[in-house]
C-alpha cells in the first residue's frame, strides 16, 4: 500500500511539472536589445535591483508591456524589465539585417570615424528610428550620401540688386550611409549625419586637399609605381567640393596626384573642377601602369558616363565612344 501511495505521488509531482512547463508564458513578440550592456532590472519599482545586462541584438521574448517598461525573457531564462527604448522589433531589426546585406553589396566611397557620439538611424534624417548609438572614434565604411533639409531651419536668400521679398531656402546636411565597425568584432549599417564623421585621409593628400580648398568626400589609389627606394607608391584619385554641406552633387571637383620619381614626391597631374559628381566612382586597374574611373557626371543637366584614364603619370577624359570601342576590344581581345 505504502508503494502504491509512492506510486502516486511521484506520477502527480512529474505531471505537475509538465503541466507547469507546459503553461510557460508565451512570448507576445519577439524582440532584440537595442543597445550594448542593456540592464535588465527585477521590478518597476522605484526600488529596484539590476539582475542581467545584455549584448546588442541579444534576442528577447516580451511577454508584457507595462508603460514605457517591457518584460522580457532572455535565452538564458532570466525575467525582468528594460526600458522600451532598449528594444528593437523583430521588425525593425529584419530592416537593419537588410542594411547589412546591401552595404555588403556596394563598394567603399570613403573611410573614417565618428569625432563624437552619435546616432546611428535605419533611415537617412532626423525622424528616423534609431538603430543604436556610436561612440567616439568608432571606424566607419561610407557608402552613400543624401542631402536632406534641415529640420525647421531656413537661411534667407538675399539678392544683391533687391533682397525685398527674396525667398527662403531651405538649409541641407550630409546623410551618409556607413558600416560602423565596433569594438566587439562585428558591424552595423545605418544613416548618420555626415559632419559627425572625420575622414581618415592618406597622409599624402591633407596638405594637397587644403591648398586646393577642397572638402574632401572620396578617395581612390587608381594603381601604384615603384619608387627609386623601390618601395610602391600608391597614386590617387581626390574628389570633393566647396562650401557648406547638402550641395546638390556628391563632388564638385576631382584631382589625380602621381608620384614623381626624379623629385620624389606626390604632384599634380590632373584638375578638373565644374562637375556635377554622382557616387559611386568605378576604379579598374587596366595594366600595370595604367587605370580608368569613372561616374555619373550631371553638370550638363543631362546625365552621362565621365570615363577617364590614367597612363603613368598622365590622365584623360575620354570621349565615351572612345571608351566603348575600347571595352569591346578588351573583351574580344
Amino acid at each position: 500500500m505504502r508503494k502504491i501511495l509512492l506510486g502516486l505521488l511521484l506520477v502527480s509531482v512529474v505531471g505537475t511539472g509538465v503541466y507547469l512547463h507546459r503553461r510557460k508564458k508565451q512570448p507576445v513578440e519577439i524582440g532584440y536589445a537595442a543597445n550594448r550592456g542593456v540592464t535588465v532590472w527585477d521590478t518597476v519599482a522605484a526600488v529596484r535591483e539590476p539582475i542581467a545586462r545584455l549584448d546588442y541584438g541579444e534576442r528577447l521574448d516580451v511577454l508584457q508591456r507595462f508603460d514605457d517598461n517591457v518584460k522580457v525573457r532572455t535565452a538564458g531564462g532570466t525575467v525582468g524589465w528594460i526600458n522600451e527604448s532598449d528594444l528593437l522589433t523583430s521588425e525593425f531589426w529584419d530592416k537593419t539585417k537588410q542594411l547589412d546585406r546591401q552595404t555588403e553589396k556596394m563598394p567603399v566611397e570613403a573611410v573614417g570615424h565618428t569625432a563624437v557620439l552619435t546616432n546611428l538611424h535605419i533611415a537617412p534624417g532626423r525622424s528616423a528610428p534609431r538603430i543604436r548609438q556610436l561612440g567616439k572614434m568608432v571606424p566607419v565604411e561610407m557608402f552613400e550620401r543624401q542631402a536632406l533639409d534641415v529640420p525647421g531651419v531656413a537661411v534667407q536668400q538675399v539678392d544683391q540688386t533687391d533682397s525685398a521679398g527674396a525667398p527662403a531656402v531651405t538649409r541641407k546636411e550630409d546623410w551618409w550611409l556607413v558600416r560602423a565597425h565596433l569594438a566587439d568584432k562585428t558591424a552595423v549599417s545605418g544613416w548618420l549625419l555626415g559632419r559627425f564623421v572625420q575622414l581618415d585621409l592618406p597622409e599624402a593628400l591633407y596638405d594637397y586637399a587644403s591648398s586646393a580648398d577642397m572638402r574632401p568626400v572620396a578617395w581612390f589609389q587608381l594603381d601604384q609605381v615603384r619608387g627609386s627606394n623601390g618601395y610602391m607608391k600608391p597614386q590617387f584619385l581626390l574628389v570633393g567640393t566647396r562650401g557648406e554641406e547638402g550641395q546638390p552633387c556628391d563632388f564638385t571637383m576631382l584631382r589625380v596626384y602621381t608620384w614623381s620619381k626624379k623629385k620624389q614626391q606626390y604632384e599634380t597631374a590632373y584638375v578638373e573642377s565644374g562637375v556635377c559628381g554622382e557616387l559611386p566612382i568605378r576604379v579598374k586597374q587596366l595594366t600595370p601602369d595604367s587605370a580608368a574611373f569613372s561616374f555619373e557626371d550631371r553638370s550638363t543637366g543631362t546625365p552621362e558616363q565621365a570615363v577617364y584614364r590614367l597612363e603613368e603619370t598622365i590622365v584623360r577624359r575620354q570621349k565615351i565612344a572612345d571608351a566603348q570601342n575600347e571595352n569591346r576590344k578588351r573583351i574580344h581581345g
